[in-house]
């Protein structure tokens, strides 16, 4: 930015010395908009990523066109282009430009929109791109999206150049149809809009590929980025902990990301995102100064009506007004949508979640006979949703009747100020037309408030929803250093070592307590205690999962630990794929896997492990818990913590499967959590919860006991 900032400034003081000789003020007008865009973008160093790139685009631009107007005023612009002499307002326009995006950085609604859009445009990994009819390349991922978003932007520009030509066009036309001037009206109509408007459609149609490309990149790489950051260190989990945690991850990663760059359409349906808005916003403020100056031209001759007083710019002026109250009534009418679509997007989001669960767990809700529970939940939800989707479809009724008269009266608003003037012989029909046709684009341009004010309630919901989950990841990952302090000792320790723990709930209660416990490798250990007591809480402190809590924990270098809880995670898929995870399937044979699966006393289903299936429904809770043994044998931890992990299996089973488990890990250390008397009478050890004032204390069973 700095190099573009300076030669600005440069070219700046150059456009000064010519209207200094020369005496020009208009001149002098455009060195100074030249110097506050130099500062303008030496300053854009500062701003978002994805808005800078507009500065730079309105930067280099006011050095072209600026260089253009200073050479034509100079007497140096070519004869045979004098049709296409750049007008001393273009450059002015795209300094505006660069000092408005500038400017509206500032704002902070502005800065929660593109702190989102800035992880893409900083993107450093490595890309591939293509374009056509060259090879393959690769390039950082930022630098393609910028390429797309620059040429998206000329491509804007160009078309709104066309749609200017094409305005003149419709002048010369009703002209040459009003003198009944045949040639020259076949020479319009072949030579001037046939070329210009079958140019226009392939710009068009070369802009949509490359936009749909640029949101296929874009929504890609957010979402991994998002996905990243939520499954990293456990964050997912931890999320859950937070006090006024985060609803529904899952939808603000598959529709909000989506909602977010385009509105989640692919065409088919009109929606609006980052994107969109940002191109309508400089294809509308494009359209309005170019128009707006077509306009101020046409209107300079316009007097007051019944008065010979003329205004400079009439309708222009008019149009000002007539959209400023638009766009004022608008949003006091409109105001409540903002809220509105944030509460409809939690409530469908639940209303699915409940559908899901339902789904999940319709075993057990069918032996419980709870279909009528189940449905008088999802029914409230439900009814939840119409509330606010009828509270929706109230309050834009009013918005679209107002929007709706207000587009009714806009293309009649020009007729009836130009019309006296037609009819008393001061302008011509082709003006008449060019007026109307460029007061509408202009009152078009003033209105986009008005035109896209819902559109842009809901794109406000999707931020809110976006930033809101984004600040949930910062907590859970501020939690991550959280909780007891896990040591990996080097030196050839084995054993794991837990120094003044003191575990407590998210709440702030505290729950487990002890001084000092040391877990040997071999022994296994089998701990107790009163449902609530913590035994779980210790399972997830010793993992590395639970935040809160104070303490240390040693854990042997290089120590594989896998956790397994009482009911076990079935992904859906293949068998193979539920056995193996959370390795990739193709790791282990199918001999290791079907040998794990018989040694589980899951043999009948061996031949079944390239089957897709619900396999969380259709396998039975002790047939889960099962599989979560098998995945044991596969990973063949160093330490396994079982959290009942045998709970739904008779006795004769569990003894059995402990058996497996000391034949096949030889090395691997066993500590279970359970309830029954079967399980202690299999380990080595026994630990035990006892309560100690408001908390639980672990000690060893002589000791707990001795101590009650």
């Amino acid at each position: 930015m700095k190099p573009l900032s300076i030669g600005v400034a440069l070219f700046g003081i150059l456009a000064l010395v010519q209207p200094v000789i020369e005496r020009d003020a208009s001149g002098a007008l455009l060195g100074v908009a030249m110097l506050l865009c130099a500062a303008a973008t030496l300053r854009s160093i500062a701003i978002s990523s994805f808005l800078r790139i507009f500065v730079g685009i309105f930067c280099t631009e006011t050095i072209l066109f600026g260089a253009a107007a200073t050479a034509d005023h100079a007497g140096l612009w070519p004869v045979e282009l004098l049709r296409y002499r750049p007008p001393l307002t273009l450059p002015l326009t795209v300094a505006a430009f660069a000092i408005l995006v500038y400017v509206v950085a500032r704002f902070d609604a502005v800065r929660q929109i593109t702190q989102i859009a800035d992880r893409y445009f900083d993107a450093d990994e490595l890309g591939h791109a293509r374009v056509w009819p060259f090879r393959r390349f690769r390039a950082r991922e930022r630098h393609v999206a910028i390429a797309l978003v620059v040429v998206l932007v000329l491509l804007n520009q160009a078309e709104v150049a066309v749609l200017v030509r094409l305005n003149f066009f419709n002048r010369d036309l009703f002209d040459a149809i009003q003198n009944r001037a045949t040639s020259v009206f076949w020479q319009q109509l072949l030579f001037v809009f046939t070329p210009w408007a079958f140019g226009y459609v392939g710009m068009t149609l070369v802009e949509f590929f490359m936009r749909s490309m640029l949101i296929i990149r874009w929504r890609r790489w957010l979402t991994d980025h998002f996905v990243s950051r939520w499954l990293s260190r456990h964050n997912h989990y931890r999320i859950s902990l937070v006090a006024g945690q985060t609803d529904n991850p899952d939808q603000r990663i598959a529709e909000d990301i989506f909602r977010f760059i385009n509105g989640g359409s692919d065409g088919s349906i009109t929606a609006y995102g980052l994107y969109d808005f940002s191109i309508l916003l400089i294809s509308t403020i494009t359209s309005l100064i170019s128009f707006s100056v077509v306009l101020w031209n046409l209107s300079t001759s316009f007097t007051w009506p019944g008065t010979t007083i003329a205004l400079p710019g009439f309708l222009f002026w008019v149009a000002l007004i007539y959209a400023g109250l638009g766009t004022v009534i608008t949003h006091l009418i409109g105001r409540p949508l903002v809220a509105l679509y944030f509460k409809r997007q939690h409530m469908e989001a639940d209303f699915r979640f409940s559908l899901a669960r339902l789904r999940e767990y319709t075993e057990q809700i069918a032996l419980l006979g709870g279909e009528g529970a189940e449905q008088a939940v999802v029914g409230g939800r439900f009814a939840a949703l119409i509330t606010n989707y009828l509270a929706v479809v109230f309050r834009l009724m009013r918005a679209t009747a107002f929007t709706q008269t207000f587009g009714q009266l806009s293309p009649i608003i020009p007729y009836v100020f130009t019309a006296p003037f037609y009819f008393s012989g001061k302008i011509e029909l082709g003006v008449m037309t060019q007026t109307a046709q460029a007061f509408g684009q202009v009152a078009a341009a003033l209105t986009f408030f008005v035109t896209y004010y819902t559109y842009l309630a809901a794109f406000k919901s999707v931020v809110d929803r976006l930033n809101s989950f984004d600040v949930a990841i910062q907590q859970a990952q501020a939690l991550s250093e959280a909780g007891p302090h896990r040591v990996a000792e080097a030196g050839g320790e084995t054993s794991i070592v837990l120094d003044d723990i003191d575990l407590s709930l998210p709440g702030g209660r505290h729950i487990v307590e002890m001084r000092h416990l040391e877990l040997a490798p071999g022994q296994s250990v089998a701990v107790s205690g009163p449902s609530g007591s913590g035994k779980s809480t210790l399972f997830r402190a010793i993992a590395g999962v639970w935040p809160y809590g104070d303490g240390s924990i040693r854990i042997p270098q290089h120590a594989r630990i896998m956790v397994v809880p009482p009911r076990p995670y079935i992904p859906t898929g293949t068998l193979r794929a539920a056995v193996t995870y959370p390795a990739k399937p193709d790791i282990y044979s199918d001999e290791v896997i079907r040998s794990a699966l018989t040694d589980a006393h899951l043999g009948g289903l061996a031949d079944q492990l390239d089957r897709e299936d619900q396999w969380s429904q259709r396998l039975s809770s002790g047939e889960q818990q099962r599989v979560a043994i098998a995945r044991a044998l596969l990973m063949r931890p160093d330490w396994l913590f079982l959290d009942e992990s045998t709970s739904a299996v008779d006795e004769k089973l569990e003894a059995e499967l402990y058996a497996v488990l000391a034949r096949r890990l030889p090395k691997a250390t066993l500590m279970s959590i359970g309830h029954r008397s079967t399980v202690v009478a299999l380990h080595q050890r026994h630990l035990q919860m006892s309560p100690v004032a408001d908390k639980f204390k672990l000690a060893d069973a002589a000791t707990a006991a001795a101590g009650q």
